[in-house]
């Protein structure tokens, strides 16, 4: 299936205890359906000290199911993503507005 949700899109969440948060996608594993959003979902990891990095408690941004993720339009609403060819290329667009995400 086609990503509807790519690396750097601007996401709202839908549900989960960060609902209504807003981020940016850092990574996308399309095989377990998963995204990491900045600020979103974090964790508290234990890191050992190094000698380059300072040990301790880390927060750390952890996988959200992206069925939980609703992009946002130029408008700053939440929208589904569908897809239509334009000449000879499969674009993103917008369901609310209609308009082309990636051009």
């Amino acid at each position: 299936m086609a990503a509807k949700l790519k690396k750097g899109d601007t996401v709202v969440v839908l549900a989960g205890k960060d609902k209504g948060q807003k981020g940016t996608i850092t990574t996308v594993d399309p095989k377990a359906g998963k995204a990491v959003v900045d600020g979103v979902n974090m964790a508290i990891r234990h890191t050992r000290q190094s000698q380059t990095s300072q040990g301790g408690r880390v927060p750390k941004a952890m996988p959200i199911d992206v069925s939980n993720l609703a992009l946002l339009d130029k408008n700053g609403k939440p929208t589904r993503v569908g897809f239509k060819i334009e000449g000879d290329k499969k674009v993103r667009f917008a369901k609310t507005t209609g308009d082309v995400i990636d051009a």
